[in-house]
């Protein structure tokens, strides 16, 4: 195991090298891929967080980045440029710079990847840890503002002073040691996405839990919610809840495994959007919506 790396205190890492870094939170490590000459592993506090090709940032190890990249990708296809290099298309504000937002950092893979896949968007990465912060811009020489800003601060309260419909997709990849941090897995925390999110945006989640699945609980109380809010009979969580279970395990799925049904629902996004789909709110309203269309809900069995 590579020893302690001290950096001396206002400057910033040239390049990566392999060791264990001490920053705001507690601590990192850098580790050199054994298997990718030009790969890097950064684990934080004991978890291992990212992954980064400094040679080709279109190259994503982990496969839940992946998935999340397809997901984007499916709502705003990239093409091939006239080089080879991929250019942006219209977003869905209309506009043609693609708006992200990445609550949680890390080593910025994602932003990386979306860059390389999209030269004109604009992204801003959330990270609570501002010496983090500071290493992973000298480590890998990541874009520079106004195409990636990194800004220093907890992602909840960042996400409340933005302006409404003012992003295009919002990545949650947020972690207290193994677990996705509560204050972002509430009703009033999803409130807040939906107004920031431009129309036909997409909110996607990589949701951490333990054995106890607390953190599906607290999803469950967010449908649960959202049904009390329309001033709905019990019975309508019920049956939600029932759906839910029974189609992801109240997972918010964010990429097709059945067909294109995505989402806590596994909703068809050729009928529902991967808009509505892969978001858990509007996922539940959309659900309800159709639930209410037949007349004999209220005396069907749940799970038919």
């Amino acid at each position: 195991t590579a020893g302690v790396i001290e950096v001396p205190k206002g400057s910033r890492p040239e390049g990566p090298v392999e060791g264990v870094y001490y920053v705001d939170t507690g601590d990192c490590e850098l580790i050199a891929d054994q298997d990718n000459s030009n790969g890097w592993l950064l684990k934080i506090n004991g978890v291992m967080s990212s992954h980064i090709d400094l040679a080709d940032p279109l190259f994503l190890d982990f496969e839940y980045m992946r998935w999340m990249a397809a997901l984007i990708e499916s709502r705003w296809p990239p093409q091939a440029g006239k080089s080879g290099a991929r250019v942006v298309p219209p977003a869905a504000s209309g506009t043609q710079k693609l708006r992200g937002l990445h609550l949680g950092g890390g080593a910025c893979s994602l932003a990386r990847y979306f860059h390389a896949a999209y030269p004109d968007a604009r992204q801003v990465v959330v990270e609570l840890d501002g010496k983090l912060a500071e290493y992973v811009r000298g480590w890998f020489d990541l874009p520079k503002a106004p195409f990636l800003r990194l800004r220093v601060g907890e992602a909840r309260e960042v996400t409340e002073t933005l302006t409404p419909d003012s992003r295009d997709f919002i990545i949650r990849d947020v972690f207290a040691g193994s677990l996705t941090p509560r204050p972002l897995t509430t009703a009033e925390f999803n409130d807040h996405i939906q107004r920031v999110l431009a129309p036909g945006g997409i909110y996607v989640v990589n949701s951490g839990d333990a054995p106890d699945l607390k953190n599906a609980r607290e999803d469950a109380a967010t449908i649960a919610a959202v049904t009390q809010s329309r001033a709905l009979p019990p019975y309508a969580a019920t049956i939600a809840l029932a759906t839910a279970m029974q189609e992801s395990t109240l997972r918010n799925i964010t990429a097709p495994v059945d067909h294109d049904s995505l989402g806590r629902f596994q909703q068809r996004v050729i009928s529902y959007t991967a808009a509505v789909a892969a978001d858990p709110v509007k996922a539940h309203g959309a659900f309800l919506h159709r639930l209410f269309a037949n007349p004999n809900w209220t005396t069907r069995p749940r799970t038919a």
